[in-house]
């Protein structure tokens, strides 16, 4: 028998600019079912075919949600990047509609904190996500960087000098950083988990993951 419908699989996503179209049409390929809500009508029509549903209307109209039965979604996404305003009351209108998985994209820390107050569960600051990633990128050992919201990242990265030539069991970088190898990847190879006798190379990357504070003291190393 196949799969029958979820109610996760349905996801509300309000705001078709850049972020809310990008996470619409993902979601979409991903193979949920996606309704929008788009306040520009040029916008919703232009996603029309693309996207399971569009409706054309304004989200911080409590009326609009309640047409949009958003209570029977289990995930909203307010991706509403025009207007603090506009967000905020799209997000409260969701709350009182009673979803029980919100995600809102913040333009600035006090727009997250207003968020945050209203009963949003999940917030996103893209600009200043993005910009913490590429300061640690630029000029590093890390090739690429993802960090959460608990202190804690994974990274993937070059190994220091210290490693290099030996296991994982005789560099001892657990023990002396706090963190935790988890694969390895030689050139031409896919990744492979590590494991104490693991031997790295100096052309090898690492995948690390441990407190972003002892993440960045290993990287800082030769």
């Amino acid at each position: 028998m196949g799969r029958g419908p979820r109610s996760d699989d349905e996801v509300l996503v309000i705001g078709l600019g850049r972020f809310g179209a990008a996470a619409a049409l993902e979601l979409g390929r991903l193979g949920h079912k996606v309704t929008a809500v788009e306040k520009d009508g040029f916008l919703a029509e232009k996603f029309l075919g693309r996207i399971s549903q569009v409706v054309h209307g304004d989200a911080s109209d409590a009326g609009v949600i309640r047409d949009a039965r958003a209570g029977r979604f289990h995930i909203a996404i307010v991706a509403i990047g025009s207007s603090v305003e506009a967000s905020v009351l799209a997000a409260a209108n969701l709350v009182d509609a009673g979803v029980p998985a919100i995600w809102a994209k913040a333009l600035s820390p006090e727009h997250a904190r207003i968020l945050d107050r209203i009963g949003v569960h999940h917030i996103v600051r893209p600009e200043a996500d993005t910009g913490r990633r590429v300061a640690h990128l630029v000029g590093g050992r890390m090739q690429d960087y993802i960090e959460f919201d608990d202190g804690f990242a994974i990274v993937k990265m070059r190994p220091p000098t210290e490693a290099v030539g030996f296991t994982l069991e005789q560099s001892q970088i657990r023990s002396k950083y706090g963190v935790t190898v988890v694969g390895v990847k030689a050139p031409g190879e896919d990744f492979t988990y590590a494991v104490p006798s693991t031997k790295v190379s100096a052309h090898d990357t690492l995948i690390v993951s441990g407190p972003t504070t002892l993440i960045e003291r290993l990287a800082a190393r030769p």
